[in-house]
């Protein structure tokens, strides 16, 4: 890229390494994930041989995260919510660091992707009906009946409707702002120099920040309702 401005393709770095390993048929925001998942677990290697009764520089701030959003959760959810927050804390930092790969010149966001957003969806989706029904098995279906037994067929389908297009609105959330924040990047770098984009930076790691927090922060809601009574 050159110090003048100019960003002639977004994906250069990994499609120059997907081409020279002739992995053509691999697309390139599964090159970025992989990416990502290479990022955590070398900076999870790196804070656990180095663990200290008194923490400091990568475990502080891993210790900061994990256990203010921790406290977050179990204050919102109960003591259960100890039990789902391992998955809720790998989806937040894994969405984190896919967001911010796309502030790298030459890099693109993973979740700029509607593919990798709606793995993610699914997913969730998946696994906070799970936690529902392995609580109250068949009783279950009352967190979808509403609390009138007269408006409990009508809001049964309003509720499955509601329910079904969660994963949708998740991905389609995630997708449009990280999408809308890379393509301003790239309208940035190609109209102006590299140094006077820096300001932007700021704005937009609060940005992908932001977004990260709430698909954590909509997981935690979704499985509150799925555990809590069903009224």
């Amino acid at each position: 890229m050159a110090i003048g401005g100019g960003l002639p393709h977004p994906l250069l770095y990994m499609e120059i390494l997907r081409n020279a390993l002739h992995l053509e048929f691999i697309e390139l925001h599964v090159w970025y994930t992989w990416l990502a998942m290479l990022i955590l677990f070398t900076l999870a290697l790196l804070v656990r041989g180095r663990l200290q009764l008194v923490p400091g520089g990568l475990q502080n701030v891993f210790e900061v995260i994990i256990g203010g959003l921790e406290d977050f959760v179990v204050a919102n959810i109960g003591e259960e919510g100890r039990r789902v927050f391992p998955v809720l804390i790998t989806l937040f930092l894994f969405i984190l660091t896919m967001n911010y790969i796309g502030l790298v010149p030459g890099c693109d966001a993973p979740t700029a992707n509607l593919q990798t957003n709606a793995a993610l969806a699914i997913f969730l989706f998946a696994y906070y009906n799970f936690h529902g029904l392995r609580k109250w098995g068949p009783g279950y279906i009352k967190h979808f009946m509403g609390p009138m037994p007269a408006m409990a067929p009508l809001m049964l389908i309003l509720e499955l409707i509601s329910h079904l297009v969660r994963p949708l609105s998740l991905t389609l959330r995630l997708f449009g702002n990280i999408r809308g924040e890379e393509i301003v990047l790239v309208l940035l770098f190609m109209l102006a120099p590299i140094y006077s984009t820096l300001p932007m930076y700021f704005l937009f790691l609060l940005a992908k920040t932001i977004q990260a927090f709430i698909f954590f922060m909509l997981g935690m809601i979704y499985l509150q309702g799925a555990l809590d009574h069903a009224h």
